[in-house]
């Protein structure tokens, strides 16, 4: 195996305009590459390197799904059980029209539609449930006091009817809390980080601030060029701003966001990547799910209307429980295996996992419009290119 055309490919993103950058490849349980450009602190001229703590926003989400699954193995729940036998308040929804008026859900959310954003919960963070459970909570935002309070307001459309992002995966986060009667961050933390020795991977960043990368965002508005950060051409001007390290989707001190709360390193989230493309099997030695599990986790689910209201700029891939997952190599121009999976965060972290190769890759850089369409389908033909 040779990664200089993944290596030279991540040298070209931060002389573009990303701030720094670093990644993990492990092919089976062994590392097979690890490689960092670029700056985690711009501003002092720190060198990236793969063990600064960073938000990896909704790459969190392939986390809580694998957590849920590891309940549906156990028999707490099944994908079409209604939503409400777990949370009361979700029985009786209603759903906004396109002409303003509310009417009466039809059918039930169900626990697949949380895993698949099929719904009918969206991302809208300013609704009035949000000022409510932070009056109830003191400003705190308990995880479970919020998405109890979101069951108030309409949904967007009727549960099943298509996909659209939103917070499914948060509510998901409070399926488990209940089904297992601890909080998410202690289920998450019990059941998948210290089983994979993931020791770095936390779901609030008070502790770990001073490790932290700086968050940015770029401004393409501005007059100065990012080539004065590297010596490298760039064809595009605009400036890096920093915007502070603080997560817009962690709500309070007490909220766990399912979608998009963990704070980790590319080293330790790393280690969950190649639990996952290893069927389950950590490089520990400890199972976190059942390989079947894994597959059914990467077979589509989205069909119909909910395809077509996913795909947008995802030509090729389809959607399964928490993760997009190839359908069509052809449409997506990927050199990649059939039903590789994972997802994105809004700062630029990217999990890749492939269970026929065993091949899993976790990359992030730390930039807030992250330009995920341009920089993503290109990391994955590279890292592919140099799987030989």
């Amino acid at each position: 195996m040779d990664f200089t055309i993944l290596k030279e490919f991540m040298d070209r993103l931060t002389a573009w305009r990303m701030p720094g950058n670093s990644i993990r490849v492990y092919l089976g349980q062994d590392e097979v590459f690890r490689y960092s450009s670029g700056y985690s602190n711009v501003e002092k001229q720190i060198p990236m390197n793969g063990t600064e703590h960073l938000f990896i926003y909704s790459c969190s989400k392939v986390a809580t799904a694998a957590a849920a699954l590891q309940l549906y193995e156990k028999g707490f729940f099944l994908l079409d059980d209604p939503l409400y036998e777990f949370l009361p308040e979700y029985r009786e929804m209603y759903v906004k029209q396109p002409n303003g008026e509310i009417r009466k859900a039809q059918n039930p959310i169900t626990i697949r539609q949380l895993f698949t954003h099929t719904s009918g919960l969206n991302y809208n963070t300013k609704s009035p449930a949000f000022e409510k459970a932070g009056k109830l909570t003191d400003g705190k935002m308990n995880t479970e006091t919020l998405i109890r309070c979101l069951a108030e307001e309409p949904l967007v459309f009727e549960p099943g009817e298509k996909w659209t992002y939103g917070l499914s995966h948060d509510v998901l986060a409070v399926v488990i809390e209940k089904i297992s009667g601890q909080k998410f961050r202690e289920y998450i933390k019990e059941h998948i980080f210290e089983p994979l020795g993931m020791r770095e991977s936390f779901y609030h960043a008070e502790g770990v601030l001073d490790r932290m990368a700086e968050q940015y965002y770029f401004d393409e508005g501005g007059k100065a060029s990012y080539v004065d950060l590297q010596s490298a051409s760039t064809h595009q001007e605009g400036i890096l701003v920093n915007k502070g390290k603080q997560n817009h989707l962690i709500f309070g001190t007490e909220y766990d966001s399912g979608g998009a709360g963990i704070v980790t390193t590319v080293e330790d989230y790393a280690k969950f990547t190649c639990a996952m493309a290893n069927k389950g099997l950590g490089m520990t030695g400890e199972r976190i799910l059942a390989p079947g599990t894994i597959e059914l986790m990467r077979q589509p689910q989205t069909l119909g209307r909910q395809q077509s209201t996913f795909t947008g700029s995802r030509r090729g891939y389809g959607y399964g429980l928490g993760v997009r997952t190839m359908i069509n190599r052809a449409e997506s121009g990927s050199n990649g295996s059939l039903h590789e999976f994972g997802w994105g965060g809004a700062a630029g972290a990217n999990v890749l996992i492939d269970t026929d190769l065993g091949l899993s890759a976790f990359y992030a850089h730390h930039m807030l419009n992250p330009f995920e369409e341009y920089y993503q389908p290109r990391l994955r033909n590279a890292l592919y290119a140099c799987i030989k």
